[in-house]
């Protein structure tokens, strides 16, 4: 499978789609309560602030991530997802990568992020990646099922 990653518009049919499959995937695992770090604005990615990238497997979306800049330093990565139907071949890892460089490109120095205990595969992409357990905050830290991790860059 050829996967390519790029800049995307966020109301793209294959984001809106996407992400719509993420929010499924998440309310399957997760009460209601506990979704939590969702909201993804056009105006986190928006050139200068952040960048929303999709996967394409052979041309075909099959997964997505967004990077959205918190201050001059640190960036957040969120939204992550790769459909389930090609799950262990890398793609995860090549998003992750990607955003890591975009990030490096505008200066960050520091990447966030919030998931969720019961994704299992997103935590062990992320410490595989070097990315290391940190305290909660935030919207996160009220949530029992809430993991944060940060890697420096």
């Amino acid at each position: 499978m050829q996967i390519t990653i790029a800049a995307e518009p966020l109301d793209s049919a294959d984001a809106r789609r996407l992400i719509a499959a993420l929010d499924a995937h998440l309310a399957e695992r997760y009460p209601p309560e506990e979704v939590i770090g969702l909201t993804l604005r056009p105006e986190h990615v928006e050139p200068g602030r952040g960048t929303f990238v999709i996967a394409r497997g052979d041309g075909v979306a099959i997964g997505c991530g967004a990077l959205h800049k918190l201050d001059e330093t640190t960036s957040e990565l969120k939204r992550m997802f790769v459909d389930p139907a090609v799950r262990g071949r890398g793609v995860g890892k090549e998003i992750l990568d990607h955003l890591e460089r975009a990030g490096q490109s505008w200066g960050a120095r520091r990447l966030v992020l919030g998931t969720g205990s019961y994704q299992t595969e997103a935590i062990g992409l992320y410490r595989r990646a070097g990315f290391k357990e940190i305290e909660c905050v935030g919207e996160y830290a009220t949530s029992p099922s809430s993991l944060c991790f940060e890697k420096e860059i």
